[in-house]
């Protein structure tokens, strides 16, 4: 078909246009009233769900307190733990053994002797010790031990304040200066 004779039959059926969907009101419609039930519901809903994050907030705030405070006990722990091993590490030191046995009377010997259990001869010098011991832990020989030393007398505290600031000062540490005008700065030029 050419195109003049698509021109000279034209099309029999008209197109029919798709009917509108949009209808003109004769009154508005009725406003629904909202149920007071649903929004009282999602009002006490949102406030239960901001109750329990507090709650849960207030819990987790109170287990953090509870573990600082069981990190602090153990660290006390830990420190008074390597105290008393320092203790037993100065209790256990052959000085101090020594030490011991030199106050409870005991006297180094001479020579070891050694004692034949299967027939009961004593073998060395068997010479019996006598009172004069060969080593002296208490004395001017003896080599210092930090371990071994009592603990030094705690000072009591006293209740009187000095009268003069200046034997305060003499006694006690030196305070920083206070702050009146500002941080102190060095001056500059």
């Amino acid at each position: 078909m050419s195109l003049q004779t698509a021109r000279a039959h034209p099309q029999e059926t008209p197109r029919s246009e798709p009917r509108r969907r949009l209808r003109a009101l004769v009154a508005p419609e009725p406003r629904r009233r909202p149920k007071v039930a649903y929004a009282a519901l999602a009002v006490a809903g949102a406030l239960a769900i901001g109750a329990a994050q507090v709650g849960i907030s207030f819990a987790t705030t109170q287990d953090a307190f509870v573990l600082a405070q069981l990190t602090s006990q153990q660290h006390d722990l830990d420190l008074q733990k390597q105290a008393l091993h320092e203790n037993i590490v100065g209790l256990s030191s052959p000085q101090s053994l020594a030490s011991r046995a030199d106050t409870l009377g005991l006297v180094v010997a001479g020579s070891a002797s050694y004692l034949r259990v299967s027939d009961g001869t004593v073998l060395g010098s068997g010479d019996v010790a006598d009172w004069t011991s060969t080593v002296n832990p208490n004395g001017s020989t003896s080599v210092g031990n930090a371990l071994l030393l009592p603990p030094p007398p705690e000072t009591p505290p006293q209740d009187e304040a000095p009268a003069d600031d200046a034997t305060a000062s003499d006694t006690g540490p030196a305070l920083p200066p206070t702050v009146t005008d500002g941080l102190p700065s060095p001056t500059t030029r």
